[in-house]
């Protein structure tokens, strides 16, 4: 467990009353134990779990693990890169204190606990912001209350994820930054992401180059496109109205006979944003 989770708990669930002193501890069979099927985390270093099996079976397990009992066993809550060390070093039994826990509980609590220790990938964090989005039914802003993070922190690393696969990838296994990724996300021409990925890891450029480079990008790609079509002074006013009001990208294409207005959200949550203000 993180240093400090167990304060860190009972301010997120002040009913919870985690404090590992006053609990009871039990040793409970390591082959009735699962992970917990809402860990955010998808990588374990191998490394790293060699290095605590070995100081496991010099000093045993220091910190018991927080487990809920479940149909065929127990599912566990905090403690699973114990649990995979305990696996590898052949204990039978581990420490844990067992809680009753929701899944809602299970979900944030592990997410939680890895935050705190800054250990997931910024594509990790993102997939856990998201399901916690959608399977509690919360906004951005709620889980920003709930988690102690901006609403800007979660809502910049959930874009990330509109990305390609192939780049959301290489952000996960550390071939580009997060900030490179941020800054993919405003080249206009998407056609164009995946070469620019592959210059960046080949000449491995900053985020600031990457940067301006976009930012050159989207200039030619704009006078190509103004060279094509001049838009109506008053379309251009209208949807530049449009722009301030959503406080997003709004396009009004007009053809011959009819057109469309388009209108670019980045997550579920900005789209909601959005169809509240229509509403007005």
């Amino acid at each position: 467990m993180a240093k400090g989770l167990g304060k860190g708990i009972n301010a997120f669930f002040p009913d919870l009353e985690i404090n590992e002193q006053d609990e009871k501890i039990e040793e409970i069979l390591l082959s009735k134990c699962r992970p917990n099927p809402y860990q955010p985390r998808k990588v374990f270093e191998a490394d790293a779990i060699e290095e605590l099996k070995e100081s496991i079976l010099l000093h045993g397990i220091l910190q018991p693990l927080i487990v809920r009992k479940s149909i065929k066993g127990y599912e566990i809550v905090v403690g699973e890169r114990r649990y995979r060390a305990a696996k590898e070093a052949n204990l039978e039994t581990i420490p844990a204190i067992v809680k009753d826990l929701s899944d809602e509980q299970m979900m944030e609590l592990a997410l939680l606990e890895n935050i705190q220790r800054e250990d997931l990938t910024p594509i990790e964090e993102a997939n856990a912001y998201d399901r916690l989005i959608n399977e509690l039914g919360i906004t951005q802003e709620t889980l920003a209350q709930r988690l102690g993070k901006s609403r800007s922190h979660i809502a910049n690393l959930i874009r990330l994820l509109s990305l390609p696969d192939e780049i959301i990838a290489k952000i996960n296994n550390g071939a580009i930054s997060m900030g490179h990724g941020r800054a993919l996300l405003g080249l206009k021409d998407k056609e164009k992401l995946i070469p620019l990925v592959n210059k960046i890891t080949t000449e491995k450029l900053n985020v600031r180059q990457v940067e301006s480079l976009i930012q050159s990008i989207n200039e030619k790609k704009k006078e190509k496109n103004e060279k094509k079509v001049k838009k109506d002074i008053f379309l251009q006013e209208r949807e530049n109205h449009l722009k301030d009001y959503f406080g997003t990208n709004v396009k009004i294409n007009k053809g011959k006979k009819k057109g469309k207005i388009e209108i670019e959200f980045y997550s579920e949550d900005d789209l909601n944003r959005i169809l509240e203000k229509m509403e007005k």
